[in-house]
């Protein structure tokens, strides 16, 4: 174990301090402020081409990402181990009046003794064990961990049978364009410097996983995510005649019930589950007042994967929305018929059948009937849309899809599904490569020897449950299953771009290592010091240095 708590607390302490919000000016800022402190030590004072400052790349906004490496010279391997976290933090309105509290972690902890707080936490205000503050546990102190690394290793580059590089990525709380910048330089300086990534190490904060557990868990692979979305068309009446249509709303409602928390949608895999999907949005597509039913509703969900591919996962949620589909039109006709008894009425049938198509299978629909007149107009609607920039990507996304769906000649209700904002791919550490079994291992040994020294249990689970740049290190996927995501998001190519190629040629073995701590993204979030400032760094440090003694 080598004494590094004090270093990284006061780390810590200094990166909390710089209020980079993603999507702000304020991640410039702690870019150049690491840049600065990086380029201050002395191996970087003698080998100043080894950190880099680096501007995102197909960015909206200027933000920059910190990278260096360190050559080992314990011997002459070209293995590398990337250790890699995110600078920025989410916002900070829940801290409403005291917004300024969320950067000064000891002032914060003061105030909040004076707070109507939980009891848990009033335990916790203990500055020798606890520290609180916006970004303490997500995820300065992981970086801070890193820091502490790479100022050691380039220290004491004898000690590395190997190379280590530092990634500290910006836009990690949003659109990842941190990680998916910095693969280029990775790429490049794998084929400058025959750098062998052999694995990656995110630092991001682990949490209890339910209420009293004593785990603190360490990851092998992550989580997939993906945005599934849903436009549905539905049939406009008079409010005073309202069985004549039919409204989007009621196919919303019904798509979120049978969605939402749904457990058959959570993927098994390695004897662990995702999480239930959940609704992000559901809204109709009004922009004004009308006794008019509306024409479209628009919802999207948050679904996670573990080994569904993208493509497996558009069959499985169309299959959903087909019924939903048919629980709102028997809903409907259940009510006509009802109402039809109540007032008298004649009961007039009902014309609608379940219509769900992939926009994929509607892009080869109006391809097939409209040619390049569809094609040509599309491409011009796209580069015209692009001039808007209140559109998010997944609001870009839709007005796409309500502009196809103007060239449908069958305007029956129908839904529509696609993908509409980044794919976070999964990642499974199976054990099938050198790397992985080498990872494993040594992670497995590292654990073994930090639980000797401390008195919760460490466990290691198969794969990360939240959202990560982890996601960006390595691809499970086949080529198929990228191709799904391509054709399906109608946003590709003109508001979103990924070169999946790209992570493919890095494609290396990830685990995550990262502090522990509680409210992660809320107002009281903490950090547990022993673990987190002390313990990660040494079980970090035990797995770089185990990994890179392997050689094949």
């Amino acid at each position: 174990m080598i004494n590094c708590r004090e270093e990284v607390l006061n780390l810590t302490k200094e990166l909390v301090s710089i209020r980079s919000i993603v999507n702000t000016d304020g991640e410039s800022v702690i870019a150049h402020s690491l840049y600065q402190m990086v380029s201050s030590y002395p191996y970087f004072q003698d080998n100043p081409g080894n950190v880099v400052i680096e501007k995102t790349i197909d960015d909206e906004r200027e933000r920059y990402n910190v990278m260096a490496y360190v050559k080992g010279t314990k011997s002459n391997s070209n293995r590398t181990v990337i250790i890699m976290g995110h600078m920025d933090t989410v916002g900070v309105d829940d801290f409403n009046q005291q917004e300024d509290y969320a950067f000064k972690p000891d002032e914060w902890m003061d105030f909040l003794k004076n707070e109507d707080i939980p009891d848990e936490v009033r335990n916790q205000l203990n500055p020798n064990e606890w520290l609180f503050g916006r970004g303490a546990l997500d995820m300065k102190s992981g970086v801070a961990s890193n820091l502490f690394l790479l100022k050691f290793f380039s220290e004491h580059p004898d000690k590395l049978d190997g190379n280590l590089v530092f990634i500290a990525e910006c836009d990690e709380e949003d659109g990842s364009h941190g990680i998916l910048s910095a693969l280029n330089t990775l790429k490049r300086w794998k084929v400058d410097y025959g750098f062998d990534y052999s694995a990656a190490i995110n630092a991001d904060f682990v949490a209890p996983l339910y209420e009293g557990d004593p785990n603190r868990y360490i990851y092998k692979g992550t989580v997939g995510k993906l945005l599934p979305a849903f436009y549905i068309a539905g049939e406009e009446t008079h409010v005073g005649a309202p069985f004549k249509g039919f409204d989007p709303n009621l196919i919303a409602a019904e798509l979120t019930r049978q969605i939402s928390y749904n457990p058959e949608l959570c993927n098994p895999a390695l004897g662990e589950y995702t999480l239930p999907p959940v609704a992000l949005k559901q809204m109709d597509l009004k922009t004004e007042y009308t006794v008019q039913t509306a024409l479209g509703a628009y919802v999207y969900y948050n679904f996670l994967i573990h080994s569904w591919t993208p493509k497996e996962a558009l069959a499985i949620l169309k299959e959903h929305a087909e019924i939903a589909f048919q629980h709102a039109l028997e809903l409907f006709e259940n009510r006509y018929r009802a109402f039809c008894k109540l007032s008298g009425e004649a009961y007039n049938g009902i014309q609608w059948k379940p219509r769900v198509i992939t926009y994929e299978e509607m892009e080869i629909m109006l391809v097939k009937a409209h040619g390049s007149d569809y094609v040509d107009s599309m491409n011009q609607f796209k580069q015209d849309l692009l001039r808007d920039d209140s559109l998010d990507t997944r609001m870009y996304a839709l007005k796409v899809v309500e502009e196809a769906w103007k060239w449908m000649e069958d305007k029956n209700p129908t839904i529509i599904l696609f993908y509409s904002s980044l794919y976070y791919p999964r990642i499974e550490l199976s054990g099938k490569t050198f790397n992985e079994q080498v990872l494993s291992e040594a992670l497995d040994e590292a654990v073994d020897v930090i639980q000797s020294q401390y008195k919760q249990p460490i466990m290691v689970k198969n794969f990360f449950p939240f959202i990560s740049d982890m996601s960006f290190m390595s691809l499970s996927d086949d080529e198929a299953a990228i191709q799904a995501v391509k054709d399906n998001n109608p946003a590709w190519g003109t508001k979103h771009y990924v070169d999946y190629d790209l992570i493919r040629d890095i494609n290396v073995p990830v685990i995550n290592i990262g502090p522990y701590g509680m409210d992660g993204h809320k107002k009281l979030e903490r950090v547990e010091i022993d673990y987190s400032v002390e313990l990660v760094p040494n079980m970090t440090k035990l797995v770089i240095e185990k990994v890179l003694s392997h050689n094949k």
